[in-house]
């Protein structure tokens, strides 16, 4: 993976202001005020083992988000940055956390806040890459959904950085089993979902128990009045950085569909049909909508799954393995459980119904068109909906460019089929369980075909590997018959 963004390094636009009367705007590099000077990781003041590592990583450039608040971070100070889904804002703090650390003080130094579980898992997986070099350094995650006394036994343990959700952090501050007074450093991760999901009491809360005297980062994606309240009650003279949207028009192509309600499926599946994606993601703006657009799918063929707030955490992670595996064409999904959403090659994005804000709609969009590639973004809106769609930012006039949907025709022909299909192991991490064995057990003697083998996923108790579709009986028998770390372990195909 390599962060350079050298495409767009020309064209920044910087921001960067204190909050309150004292807010200013820096102009862009080209007026001849730039403050940062390279964009280079090797310009920073940083610990030589964590520059190897990245050079190791060839993470060379620093991205936007990166170039803006590193420097400052690392000069300790408290620090908002404003950036999308993959700007690269958790490398910016994790290498400011990373970089503080005494990794001999076995106490917790640093707490990130986040979300949710998905995106407190994507942190910390980030987290323990970019720390690849630093010896005994312990990371933890703590996030509802899973057991509470194995997360207490690691406590006892001690670590040096926590990663959670706020509601499972609480209940560890609650029953004693967390201490915050060594934190010096706070994150708050994606600020304005946590506030979205009604998190802010417990959240400040959870920064009652921390010390005074500590550096504070807040990242968030929009920047509402509430994040502006919170961050002058909880930060010292904090520094607000923005980075522009790393998906422009160019990447992105939108398209805009006026539809009346009785038809809204139709248009959907007409679409759906149409661009024929690998990959889409269909946002609604409630959890009913979502489950009652996938199950209507569903009954239309489609290879369809919803993702919403009502699922058990299985279910979840289940959704998102498959999704992300290619076994799934489609995802249907609220906009809190999307967030944390950690798949690049996402190839369209649907809004069924119109964000009510506009900056959600850019984050929907954002999905799409990542790391390079192209994307297709279409919106739906009926008469009711307009005078949102009129609020959405863009180069472009929506209502006026509206476009005629695909013939209903093509609704003859059947939906698109994935290549892959997922398999379920009855084993996984505590059973030792590697990647690696999954595949050797798989293409050993007689068996499949290394290109056969798509994405391997593993959780505690259970692991999950995706298969072209030709292969699946192979797959099956091959592992039903054979061992995994010379046990054997049942395997069965997982079905919509």
């Amino acid at each position: 993976m390599n962060y350079a963004n050298t495409a767009f390094n020309h064209k920044l636009s910087l921001k960067r202001c204190k909050l309150g009367d004292r807010s200013r705007e820096t102009p862009s590099p080209t007026s001849g005020y730039n403050p940062v000077s390279s964009t280079a990781f090797t310009s920073l003041k940083l610990n030589p083992s964590l520059l190897e590592n990245l050079k190791s990583l060839d993470y060379s450039e620093m991205t936007p988000i990166q170039a803006l608040s590193l420097p400052d971070i690392l000069a300790g100070k408290d620090v908002i940055g404003q950036g999308k889904t993959g700007s690269g804002k958790t490398a910016a703090f994790g290498l400011g956390l990373l970089d503080r650390l005494d990794v001999n003080r076995f106490r917790v130094q640093s707490l990130v806040l986040c979300p949710t579980r998905e995106l407190a898992d994507q942190v910390a997986k980030e987290v323990r890459t970019l720390a690849r070099s630093i010896h005994n350094i312990k990371v933890l995650t703590l996030c509802g959904g899973m057991p509470f006394g194995p997360q207490a036994g690691s406590l006892e343990h001690g670590a040096h950085i926590v990663i959670g959700t706020p509601g499972r952090i609480e209940d560890h501050l609650k029953r004693g089993t967390l201490k915050l007074n060594n934190v010096h450093t706070l994150v708050l991760d994606e600020a304005d979902r946590m506030l979205d999901m009604g998190f802010q009491d417990t959240i400040e809360s959870i920064i009652n128990k921390t010390p005074e005297q500590r550096q504070t980062l807040l990242f968030s994606a929009t920047f509402p009045k509430q994040i502006k309240k919170i961050a002058n009650s909880i930060m010292l003279d904090p520094i607000m950085v923005k980075a522009p949207s790393l998906h422009d028009s160019s990447i992105i192509k939108q398209h805009f569909y006026s539809v009346s309600d009785p038809y809204r499926l139709t248009a959907l599946r007409l679409l759906l049909q149409h661009f024929r994606s690998e990959s889409t993601v269909i946002f609604c703006n409630t959890k009913r909508d979502t489950q009652q657009v996938a199950d209507a799918l569903l009954q239309n063929n489609y290879h369809v799954l919803a993702l919403h707030g009502d699922l058990e955490q299985r279910d979840r992670d289940k959704t998102l393995v498959r999704f992300a595996n290619k076994s799934i064409s489609v995802l249907v999904a609220t906009d809190v459980a999307a967030r944390g959403l950690d798949i690049n090659a996402i190839d369209m994005v649907i809004n069924y119904h119109i964000a009510f804000d506009p900056e959600i709609h850019l984050h929907r969009i954002g999905r799409t068109g990542r790391a390079g590639s192209t994307g297709v973004a279409c919106s739906l809106y009926s008469e009711g909906e307009a005078h949102r769609v009129a609020l959405l930012d863009g180069d472009i006039d929506p209502i006026n460019e509206t476009e005629e949907l695909p013939p209903l025709s093509l609704l003859d022909n059947p939906p698109i089929t994935p290549i892959m299909s997922t398999l379920l192991i009855d084993g996984g991490k505590k059973q030792k369980i590697r990647p690696g064995d999954i595949l050797g057990a798989l293409t050993g003697e007689q068996g499949i075909e290394g290109k056969q083998v798509g994405k391997i996923h593993i959780f505690d108790n259970w692991s999950y590997v995706a298969v072209h579709n030709d292969a699946v009986r192979s797959a099956l028998r091959k592992l039903n018959a054979g061992k995994l770390k010379g046990r054997t372990f049942r395997s069965r195909q997982v079905r919509d």
